[in-house]
């Protein structure tokens, strides 16, 4: 399969995920949205990947309306599609539901807890019940019409599937040295960067598997 992974800045890429999509034996190609390229035509699955930026923040950032209507025709086309953190926003943005300001912001290690749902979906059936999920984000999401919520955390509503297309809040995709970058870009959002740093080290190995065990599930997914 063709996948491509669409970005919006040189720190927030594919992860694990690509590592995943390589090692089943598939091609992934980057687009990153703010460069002003075309959009790739013609891929069998998409991720969509987070960023600094909000999903409701066009007069800042015009292109974040052209990714929307990409993302509608991906919808309406049906292609297998999973967004992550401001990608799930998107989605469920490009799917009708409303983004707004959370409640509260997540950036840290949050629990979060898959729905009864969640056990019957091809995605997330693999996935343990409860796990401390890496999240980074002050937005959350409205579950779309017509989907299916599949995980919450006590902040808000983590995931959820609408046909072909899911959505994480979490990032599943993150890498160490990515959550480096992030802390030194943005250190003043952390109230504590070392104790975060001390237990990103504790939770990343199983992190990243559970990252690649979801990015793998939703290849198989996609290719099945």
């Amino acid at each position: 399969m063709r996948v491509v992974a669409v970005t919006h800045g040189p720190n927030v890429g594919p992860g694990v995920f690509g590592a995943a999509v390589e090692e089943a034996g598939h091609e992934l190609e980057e687009w990153c949205v703010p460069l002003g390229a075309a959009p790739p035509e013609g891929a069998d699955a998409y991720f969509v990947f987070g960023g600094a930026m909000h999903p409701d923040q066009d007069e800042h950032h015009p292109w974040l309306a052209d990714e929307h209507r990409f993302l509608v025709n991906v919808l309406e086309r049906g292609t297998p599609l999973l967004g992550v953190c401001l990608g799930a926003q998107m989605v469920a943005r490009a799917a009708g539901a409303a983004v707004r300001p959370a409640p509260e912001a997540e950036v840290g290690w949050m629990p979060v807890e898959l729905t009864e749902e969640a056990a019957d979906d091809p995605v997330f059936a693999s996935l343990p019940r409860r796990f401390d999920a890496f999240e980074w984000h002050h937005y959350t999401y409205d579950v779309p019409p017509g989907a299916t919520e599949l995980a919450r955390s006590a902040a808000c509503t983590q995931a959820f599937r609408l046909g072909n297309a899911w959505a994480i809040q979490f990032h599943a995709e993150v890498t160490e040295p990515q959550i480096d970058e992030w802390l030194q870009l943005d250190h003043a959002e952390v109230p504590d960067v070392p104790a975060l740093r001390a237990a990103t080290r504790r939770h990343m190995g199983a992190w990243n598997r559970l990252g690649k065990q979801l990015a793998r599930s939703f290849v198989d997914a996609a290719a099945g």
